[in-house]
């Protein structure tokens, strides 16, 4: 079959070769890959959490075409999106069948994969903070997968929504996806905040701590300045106690999540926001593109030409 695989001298550190397909294990499923999608992170930490020649790739979608032999999980058949540490830039892929969520009709391949790995981290880091109604909530870093997804799942909480970019540019439309601010300083914003998404790390990390409320907390989800983050924990200790910072991890068993944003998408409530769509032998002009800051939300890549 063929697949992306990683290779450090070639551009992007992206190769297509063939290989030899996957053997799903007893509670996999083999699913034919339709579209796939990137994320900043796998991109840009590619050359520290991949090995020559591994496949890369965290989100695909695509039809089912050998069931798990345990017997769980989706049938030969289903339509799938679904989430796996690697392997998602291949013709065929091997899945947990509790990391697969089956697809309404109404969903896309391409859409869908953009769900797993921002779509969810976005939900689940949202119900981290806790209730949100009439509450504040900073989004840093909301122009991204995973920031597009939480202003609006924070919004469909019943947040008061700040989302914060790096320029003006990079914040439109998020308005009309549920921010009710959008800045591209902290210092704009002028009042303490119940929680905040941090997409960003680095200094941004620290000064968005410094606008938590008592009983709040900062979930940190990424490090897109992919710099350090260093916090004067005794200044904050005298400032005001009673908050907390919590290092995110999405953790596993995807598929019910991935099922529910499925459904908001196909009732229209959640736009999956791709910014990039393209043939996958693009990839690299893909990758290029989130790590230049030239993508609004998702970059997606299709294997196979869906049948009208």
């Amino acid at each position: 079959m063929r697949a992306l695989t990683y290779d450090p001298k070639s551009p992007q550190g992206l190769r297509a070769e063939e290989v030899s397909p996957p053997e799903p294990g007893a509670s996999q499923a083999l699913v034919e890959v339709h579209a796939t999608s990137l994320n900043f992170g796998e991109v840009a930490f590619m050359s520290e959490i991949r090995r020559p020649g591994e496949i890369p790739g965290w989100d695909a979608a695509g039809i089912v075409v050998r069931a798990a032999a345990d017997g769980s999980g989706p049938k030969e058949g289903a339509r799938v999106a679904g989430f796996a540490p690697n392997a998602a830039w291949a013709e065929l892929r091997a899945v947990r069948t509790a990391d697969l969520g089956v697809l309404p009709d109404a969903v896309d391949f391409e859409s869908a994969a953009a769900l797993p790995a921002a779509g969810v981290s976005a939900l689940r880091a949202v119900r981290a903070l806790g209730p949100l109604v009439g509450r504040r909530v900073l989004i840093t870093g909301a122009s991204g997968g995973v920031g597009r997804f939480a202003v609006q799942l924070a919004h469909r909480a019943g947040a008061h929504v700040i989302a914060a970019v790096g320029n003006a540019a990079r914040g439109e439309g998020l308005r009309e996806l549920g921010a009710d601010e959008v800045v591209t300083r902290l210092d704009q914003v002028t009042s303490p905040v119940f929680g905040v998404l941090d997409n960003v790390g680095g200094a941004m990390l620290a000064e968005a701590l410094a606008l938590v409320e008592r009983g709040g907390s900062l979930q940190s989800i990424g490090q897109a300045s992919r710099e350090p983050s260093t916090v004067d924990f005794e200044r904050e200790r005298r400032r005001a106690s009673g908050r907390r910072i919590d290092i995110f991890v999405v953790g596993s068993d995807f598929g019910s999540d991935i099922e529910y944003l499925a459904s908001l998408v196909a009732r229209r409530e959640l736009d999956p926001q791709i910014g990039w769509r393209g043939d996958w032998e693009r990839a690299g002009e893909a990758a290029a593109a989130l790590l230049g800051r030239r993508v609004s939300g998702k970059a997606v890549l299709t294997l196979r030409k869906q049948p009208r």
